[in-house]
């Protein structure tokens, strides 16, 4: 089998395509023919040796991959030869073949394209678990999101609003704000530029925001944490803007509010039953066509450098999907 290697720390431009024996399975895995990949801008920082999961070498690097199973270890592993899956492997999914223990294998509905699938378990399930685990947002809460044209946020935007929240967009630009809106926010708010806790307040008929789900930390998070209603719940999700501010403690005591760490990778390790729970409601929504995540491009597994310099470059819009026949 064919797949795409990182044989050193030196970035996506490093990784060569080569041949390798096909994975053995040990008890309760399952034999996975990869057709799709969703490839992040995690796959970029792991061939540096710069993310938190640090394979040794060499590795293939895909976190997210869907296909088909082709054998099972056990009978009683709960998928079976011919089904379509989708998991989420960290790494190595970059392959025309993977191993997998069987638990962590989500069955993938027919009427649900293979690379679609494949693209869900990041940014969709870290907004699942974000906005209903740790946030649980109610119907007809207030949400403000920020990173908002990124693809964290517009998936946020797309499972608040599917929550039926009212979802206020933070973006930096007229341009992103216009892509936060067509991904469904109600509102946008352009900052840097303007008083972000005034804004988020005067939107809110002064109530502030229920949830906030915050992707870039940086100048914007202690204005957002005054600007949240009476016991609302602030986020904390990412570090886009390169800063990782310091709150005043005092500002959540004043208005019953709580602060919580959004670290999806590490509830599907912790919680498996509440991550297949997320991601049997994504698949649902796409089944039935009320949620449509969008796909940049598709790449075959040749051209991987080529598709993680498109993420490298902050060039894309959608999801960058490698696929293999």
């Amino acid at each position: 089998m064919k797949a795409a290697l990182c044989k050193s720390l030196d970035g996506p431009q490093s990784l060569i395509i080569e041949k390798l024996p096909e994975p053995v399975l040990k008890p309760g895995q399952a034999l996975v023919n990869v057709k799709a990949v969703g490839l992040n801008f995690a796959d970029t920082l792991i061939t540096r040796g710069k993310y938190q999961f640090k394979p040794e070498l060499p590795f293939a690097p895909g976190a997210e991959m869907a296909g088909v199973v082709e054998a099972v270890a056990d009978r009683s592993s709960g998928v079976a030869p011919g089904q379509r899956v989708m998991a989420y492997v960290n790494w190595g999914g970059a392959a025309e073949k993977i191993a997998v223990d069987a638990q962590a294998l989500i069955p993938v509905p027919d009427d649900v394209p293979l690379a679609v699938a494949a693209g869900l378990s990041v940014t969709y399930g870290t907004a699942m678990h974000g906005l209903r685990d740790r946030g649980r947002l109610s119907e007809g809460e207030t949400v403000v999101v920020t990173g908002a044209a990124g693809g964290a946020g517009q998936a946020a935007i797309e499972i608040a609003k599917l929550m039926n929240a009212r979802v206020i967009a933070v973006a930096s630009s007229a341009e992103k704000c216009e892509i936060a809106m067509r991904a469904g926010a109600d509102e946008a708010i352009i900052f840097p530029g303007g008083d972000l806790k005034s804004e988020i307040r005067t939107r809110t008929a002064g109530n502030g925001a229920d949830v906030i789900y915050d992707c870039i930390g940086g100048e914007a998070a202690e204005p957002m944490v005054r600007a949240l209603a009476w016991q609302g719940r602030f986020l904390v999700v990412g570090f886009a803007a390169g800063e990782i501010p310091k709150i005043p403690l005092n500002l959540l005591l004043l208005r019953g509010a709580e602060m919580a760490g959004v670290f999806w990778g590490e509830s599907v390790r912790r919680d498996p039953d509440r991550h297949r729970a997320n991601m049997r409601q994504l698949l649902d929504w796409v089944a039935a066509g009320q949620l449509s995540p969008r796909i940049h491009a598709t790449y075959p597994l040749e051209q991987i450098v080529e598709a993680l310099g498109v993420l490298e470059r902050r060039e894309a819009t959608g999801k960058v999907v490698l696929t293999i026949d």
